[in-house]
């Protein structure tokens, strides 16, 4: 298990494309504020005509604020998320991010039910030079997660929180 972090770790600081970076952090501190159940910080990310598809499609912040609502809630689950691939357009405008996630919640008798699954967002860069993220879906509901996911979600890329 170690080695696989070690190599996660390895293979995401080891991006020389400061684009690449750029986008890992976005990444991660969009989780940090779900973990943080930082809601301002979260929406900050979203592009302002993003689309979040799961059962159905949310369009924009504002549905996007609503469809993730639970997830601000201070008893609402707890979730992470961290890029296992990204990939930058060569002009350096869209990008895109790939990784495992893992939802915690408590179970009608107080259990903690766990669930992994892996997240794609696309990104692009704002008139600003900011990363915001424009499309995010998730898949793989309900799988057991790799070495390799789990060493994903233990990464903590050093990235401004």
């Amino acid at each position: 298990m170690l080695n696989t972090l070690l190599l996660v770790l390895a293979t995401l600081a080891s991006s020389d494309d400061p684009a690449v970076r750029e986008v890992i952090c976005a990444e991660t501190n969009f989780s940090r504020a779900a973990e943080r159940k930082d809601k301002q910080a979260f929406l900050e990310l979203v592009d302002a005509d993003a689309r979040f598809v799961t059962g159905s499609v949310a369009r924009g912040r504002e549905e996007i604020a609503l469809a993730w609502a639970g997830v601000f809630e201070p008893d609402g689950p707890q979730m992470r998320w961290r890029p296992r691939v990204v990939e930058v357009t060569a002009d350096g405008m869209l990008a895109i991010s790939r990784g495992p996630y893992r939802v915690r919640r408590h179970g009608d008798d107080g259990e903690v039910i766990e669930s992994w699954g892996h997240y794609i967002s696309t990104w692009r860069r704002d008139a600003e030079g900011e990363w915001r993220i424009v499309f995010d879906t998730s898949g793989d509901v309900g799988i057991t997660p790799s070495e390799a996911d789990i060493a994903a979600l233990e990464a903590e890329p050093e990235c401004a929180k």
